[in-house]
């Protein structure tokens, strides 16, 4: 036994490797030594009231550096977000105060510019700085409860709606925190801005730069019709802090915007989990005492079928518009396996808020690469409900969704370029998204889409009747937009339409229950609607149609978020007195005039048997009316034509008056009543007279 425990013990040392750690990608800690320089960079401004983010040299108070401006090489996130992140006049070196110092002397403004500085300031624009990839923070204290909080970036200015007068914040206090890891190495862990104005003639400048501020309480005003004189300073104050550099990003959950937040989606997630409740016990509810009810049975006969078990058998009859249903299924399921996978980098810290913009490049690489499994599902989802042209509803899959975006933004980034604003999608990367989703994302759908539509339909409990089934009138809930408005979760509550559905006899459930399912986007837009009339002050045009298109945008993902050739016939036949039963073939007048029943190509999105029923309304004349249906018997046939495969569908009907004339289309030349083997001597074809046998035994039994 101590031999055993020697040699597990020898193993273990051996099997025992070294354990090394790393850091993801992009959020490495950045050591300074003390007088080291730390870079300033700027970012953009933005304002809650305009949504238009401008670059930080967008207006003239801020002067350029003496080397030129270098914008930094950005990612495709941060562009779409109007990040231009650049370079700045500040000079901070690590642990070394600076009193005052001259960022700008002497700014001359033009009317036109002080016009735009203060639409500016009127409009609540912030200024976003960055020292070591760490944004700027407003410190501010509630006045109710005293509580200290913090807001991205620092103010502009200051505009009074009293006396109509707007001020610049000329003055940055710079407060920079650090944390030492060891003596001589230390690392940025806070940053805060507090603005000042200060009137330009209470600031003396001195010859090396630095600057004196004179007491008194005069601010920086601006006349905004009129030339102006601004003197940009600043001053740098470090303070040792014991938060250490994996906790400085801490502070900004603080801030107020994420409280309210996480208010709302606790709230949310209570008010959806009680509606869980409540749905769950009524679908329950519903369910046993349906089934009790068609249990029952009485002593002598069977209860009669009542509710969804009449439409038992066209409950899996295909929709109409079936392309556009597989189309936005598979648009879902590439939005929710990105959604999914971007939640999961996340959780795991891959998508830390220093790396910027890595939030939005991951999700759109993402979608793009997902295609490939939204194709194969919308095919195979195609193929269950009997669509016909591939082709078109696999390239519709791939341009639908992103069609829709990719036209509202590319609308909308007119408008934004028209502003001159860093929001605006530059020409080269709007090229650039568009060779991903022709390039990468289109290829990817069709591809899965061609393997899921030859891949096995999905397995379907009952069999289609073949005449489809008149829908009673149903009952004011169900009308298609009151069910869809009821959509609250999801889910359940499209089970429960589905089911009320069914038990009003009416089975075109398949759009109703996809538009259900996302009828909470339309109490989002709804939601925005009112949060714009009661919250916002936006009032230009341009912000409004970009709240707008955006919500919109928001929306239709939320609510999406939830060579095949084919031909159909009827075998038609009529029985005289006690005659052989006979079958109504017709001969074509074009190539080799051979001889078959009534059929021909599906167009479009028809189903097999309205293709059918067209076909014989134009070959033979004959009405739907004029048939009598037998619901139990499809057959199909498969063989290949020029190199494809082709299915042909073929049903029976009776010709309810046995001597009604037919009229031939100009595709035929003649016709044929004939018994079963004259009838399989003509059509020559051993698939189509097996069938014919088959119809024969049907028509016996």
């Amino acid at each position: 036994m101590a031999n055993m425990a020697y040699i597990s013990l020898i193993c273990i040392i051996f099997c025992m490797q070294p354990i090394t750690t790393f850091y993801i990608p992009g959020v490495a800690p950045l050591d300074f030594k003390k007088g080291e320089n730390v870079e300033v960079k700027a970012v953009k401004m933005t304002s809650t009231k305009t949504q238009l983010p401008y670059d930080y040299y967008d207006i003239a108070i801020h002067c350029k550096p003496l080397n030129g401006t270098k914008y930094k090489s950005e990612n495709l996130g941060e562009i779409l977000r109007g990040d231009r992140i650049v370079n700045t006049n500040f000079k901070v070196d690590m642990d070394v105060d600076v009193r005052c110092q001259t960022l700008c002397k002497d700014i001359n403004l033009t009317p036109q510019q002080s016009s735009t500085l203060g639409k500016r300031i009127r409009k609540n624009y912030y200024v976003h700085l960055l020292v070591d990839n760490l944004p700027c923070a407003t410190k501010f204290q509630n006045v109710e409860t005293h509580e200290t909080l913090y807001e991205h970036g620092y103010r502009l200015g200051l505009h009074t709606k009293q006396t109509e007068e707007t001020y610049l914040n000329n003055h940055l206090v710079m407060k920079l925190y650090y944390h030492k890891e060891s003596e001589e190495l230390y690392r940025v862990v806070g940053f805060e801005v507090e603005p000042k104005s200060i009137d330009s003639k209470r600031i003396a400048v001195n010859d090396d730069g630095t600057c004196t501020i004179k007491s008194g309480q005069e601010m920086q005003l601006i006349n905004p019709k009129g030339e102006n004189t601004v003197t940009m300073t600043y001053e740098v104050e470090w303070a040792f802090s014991e938060t250490r550099w994996a906790s400085r990003w801490d502070t900004y959950l603080a801030m107020t915007d994420v409280q309210i937040h996480w208010f709302s989606i606790v709230n949310s997630v209570i008010v959806v989990f009680f509606l869980a409740g409540i749905l769950s016990m009524i679908i329950v509810k519903t369910l046993r005492r349906d089934i009790a009810r068609y249990n029952q049975e009485d002593s002598d006969d069977v209860t009669e079928e009542t509710g969804w078990k009449l439409v038992h058998g066209d409950v899996f009859r295909p929709p109409r518009g079936k392309n556009f249903l597989a189309a936005l299924i598979g648009s879902g399921i590439q939005i929710f396996l990105m959604s999914l996978i971007v939640i999961v980098f996340g959780a795991l810290g891959m998508l830390s808020p220093s790396s910027r913009g890595a939030l939005i490049t991951a999700a759109c690489f993402l979608y793009v690469f997902m295609g490939l499994i939204a194709g194969f599902y919308a095919g195979r989802i195609y193929k269950t409900i009997k669509g016909s042209n591939w082709k078109r509803t696999a390239a519709l899959t791939a341009t639908l969704y992103p069609g829709v975006v990719f036209s509202i933004g590319f609308f909308l980034n007119f408008f934004i370029w028209g502003k001159r604003s860093s929001g605006a999608v530059p020409f080269t990367t709007m090229l650039s998204i568009l060779v991903m989703w022709l390039g990468i994302s289109f290829p990817l759908v069709c591809f899965g889409f061609y393997f899921g539509y030859r891949k096995q339909p999905y397995d379907q409990p009952v069999r289609t009747n073949q005449i489809p089934r008149q829908v009673p009138e149903q009952q004011w809930f169900l009308h298609p937009v009151l069910s869809t408005l009821m959509a609250v979760s999801c889910s359940q509550i499209s089970i429960v339409i589905t089911y009320f559905q069914l038990c009003g006899e009416d089975y075109h459930w398949w759009w109703r229950s996809f538009v259900a399912s996302g009828g909470s986007a339309f109490y989002v837009f709804a939601y925005s609607i009112f949060y714009f009339f009661t919250k916002l002050d936006i009032t230009e045009v341009i912000p409004i149609m970009l709240y707008f298109g955006y919500t919109f945008l928001i929306c239709f993902t939320f609510w999406t978020l939830t060579d095949m050739s084919a031909a159909a016939g009827f075998i038609i036949f009529r029985q005289v007195e006690q005659k052989p039963i006979e079958y109504l073939l017709l001969q074509t007048s074009y190539g080799e005039h051979h001889w078959t029943p009534p059929k021909g190509h599906l167009d479009n999105d028809e189903s097999p048997l309205q293709a059918a029923e067209r076909e014989t309304k134009e070959e033979a004349g004959l009405d739907k009316n004029d048939l009598e249906y037998y619901d139990k018997f499809e057959e199909k046939i498969t063989y290949n034509v020029n190199g494809k495969p082709k299915d042909v569908y073929y049903y029976l009907a009776r010709l309810k008056n046995a001597q009604q004339k037919i009229h031939l289309s100009d595709e035929h030349q003649d016709l044929s009543w004939s018994n079963l083997n004259d009838s399989c001597n003509l059509v020559k074809h051993e698939n189509l007279q097996n069938i014919l046998r088959k119809a024969e035994e049907f028509i016996k039994k």
